[in-house]
């Protein structure tokens, strides 16, 4: 039987970014390093295929420090912690090595510098999300204000209207974001925002990619998983953008084909904790239904790269 024709447009950027790819390393480099078991705490990145990759190679993942011995190096994973993990770790002694990725560590070290200044934080942000809750955890209670919308920005409460700056998680949707910064910058002239904008490169660069797929397609699939921010905005953004239909999906298996059928276009995309595997894994299930056309849709070219950290680099 004769496969129907299908145009799949690929989005370029997609996939892992620097800091996802460097804190997986982390993980492998410290598990050749010290052997197996390393504990990490909280999933290294959110994404289930490479979590159980590691777990096969002899990571296990907890939620918190007290699950951890001692004696066992733990590490910490990419959407870094609150500043009393690694304060706990230290006073039990224990070997650990921070994965935070160092565009998160930056917001870090922004919120410290506002906070040594006088100035009390706002942070947007999702509640719940674990880079939120590390940044907000980089200063004592009550110094960070959360807002998650523009709606959230009337009713925040600060000390000093006056003594005021923000910071914002960087998986966010950058024209979302855009809205609340200037809902606060309304109610709040004399707020400081930072210097470059926190939203990270790599954030940004998928959301134009799909921007620029999203209205020559019929439908969208975003490889990632449901936990990870960074994906669920791509879901967003390319609604937003023209595209009637899209779905997330973690592997090939998850694909709602029957949503599909009928289709002569499709635009995918993965969050940047989705290995390149599980795109080829999707492109492939496409190919068993599809006369499948690739054009791939690239609007910027990426070439970062972070160290780890200098304890992994120096031999045992």
């Amino acid at each position: 039987m004769t496969k129907p024709p299908l145009t799949l447009y690929l989005a370029a950027p997609r996939g892992f970014c620097a800091g996802v790819d460097r804190a997986i390393k982390i993980v492998e480099m410290a598990l050749e390093k010290w052997g197996a078991p390393v504990l990490v705490r909280h999933e290294i990145v959110h994404n289930k295929y490479v979590v159980d990759d590691l777990k096969a190679k002899g990571a296990i993942f907890v939620e918190e420090l007290d699950e951890c011995p001692d004696d066992r190096p733990v590490i910490f994973s990419a959407h870094g912690v609150p500043k009393a993990v690694p304060a706990a770790a230290a006073r039990r002694e224990m070997v650990y090595v921070d994965a935070t990725c160092p565009l998160v560590s930056k917001v870090h070290i922004e919120a410290a510098r506002h906070a040594e200044n006088g100035l009390q934080m706002i942070m947007i942000g999702h509640a719940g999300h674990p880079e939120t809750i590390g940044t907000m955890g980089q200063l004592p209670e009550g110094e960070v204000l959360l807002v998650e919308t523009v709606e959230d920005v009337a009713k925040v409460a600060p000390r000093d209207p006056e003594r005021l700056a923000f910071v914002t998680q960087t998986t966010l949707s950058v024209d979302d974001t855009a809205d609340i910064v200037a809902a606060l910058k309304a109610r709040f002239p004399a707020i400081i925002g930072p210097h470059k904008e926190d939203i990270c490169y790599a954030t940004t660069n998928r959301q134009e990619a799909v921007k620029a797929m999203a209205p020559k397609t019929d439908a969208m699939l975003v490889v990632g998983a449901p936990n990870s921010s960074n994906s669920q905005r791509l879901l967003e953004v390319g609604r937003k953008a023209g595209c009637a239909y899209s779905q997330l999906v973690m592997r090939a298996e998850n694909i709602d084909w029957r949503a599909l059928n009928g289709i002569s276009s499709i635009g995918i995309t993965a969050g940047a904790s989705a290995p390149e595997v599980l795109i080829n894994e999707v492109i492939d299930a496409f190919r068993d239904r599809f006369d499948v056309t690739v054009e791939q849709v690239e609007t910027a070219v990426e070439n970062v790269e972070f160290k780890v950290p200098r304890v992994l680099r120096e031999p045992a």
